[in-house]
């Protein structure tokens, strides 16, 4: 027990939020119950600003309000520097729309802690019944074509390059300089790329997901610019792969 309540006071769940203001309080709560304290929310300068959290906020709950929009992949970065800058091992990440659920935390820290991954990433592909939980078929398609394209490309066998689910060593993010990346949406995949790069190891959990009007999804536009995106990046990193070896 006492090794566990070690392995919690090392963690710290981080939550980029934008507009989460009706999910938010469940958001901490589920985490809470999942028996993880140290939470640190980021909200992105929200147009409707965000819901007042005062009796939620505690030395462990902190709340920060940006005062320009990051985007998504900015409000990440940040995230992580606040997480690394304290000292904390093992750093979650879950969106604030509770579009992924919080109870999968233990298992992913353990996954990291005991089975010695230095990424772990929850997985709605895994479980095969994402369709049935309500994702769109056109997001379907697109996330497996990609996936598809992408482990060609890296030689990995991951189920899917694009959730918002994941668990990230300090010694990870260290490593692959994400203050590189994009600060929008290409971000989560240019981390994946860096991390295969690096060579560590990816374990992967089965993750169901909700999806309703709560939950944050980018446009047509923005998806067809995210597919390129991923695309192009995964083809000019596969480039300077084979010539370095």
């Amino acid at each position: 027990m006492a090794n566990y309540k070690q392995l919690i006071d090392d963690t710290i769940v981080v939550i980029p939020a934008y507009n989460a203001n009706q999910t938010i309080i469940n958001v901490i709560r589920d985490i809470q119950i999942s028996g993880f304290q140290n939470i640190v929310i980021s909200d992105d300068c929200s147009p409707e600003g965000i819901i007042d959290l005062t009796d939620y906020l505690s030395e462990s709950i902190v709340l920060i309000k940006q005062s320009k929009n990051l985007g998504y992949g900015g409000n990440q970065k940040f995230l992580y520097d606040y997480a690394l800058k304290n000292n904390f091992k093992f750093i979650i990440m879950i969106h604030g729309d509770l579009q992924y659920s919080p109870s999968l935390i233990p298992s992913m820290i353990t996954m990291l802690k005991f089975a010695k991954y230095d990424f772990v990433i929850g997985s709605r592909i895994l479980g095969g019944n994402c369709i049935k939980k309500g994702m769109p078929i056109p997001k379907y398609v697109a996330n497996r074509l990609l996936t598809l394209f992408q482990n060609t490309l890296t030689g990995y066998k991951l189920s899917e390059y694009h959730t918002g689910l994941r668990a990230y060593r300090s010694s990870t993010l260290r490593k692959i300089q994400y203050h590189k990346f994009s600060n929008n949406f290409l971000f989560d995949n240019q981390v994946i790329i860096g991390i295969i790069n690096e060579k560590l190891a990816i374990g992967e959990v089965s993750c169901t997901t909700k999806y309703d009007i709560n939950s944050s999804s980018i446009n047509y536009k923005q998806s067809i610019i995210y597919a390129i995106g991923v695309i192009k990046i995964t083809l000019q990193n596969s480039y300077r792969q084979l010539f370095q070896n």
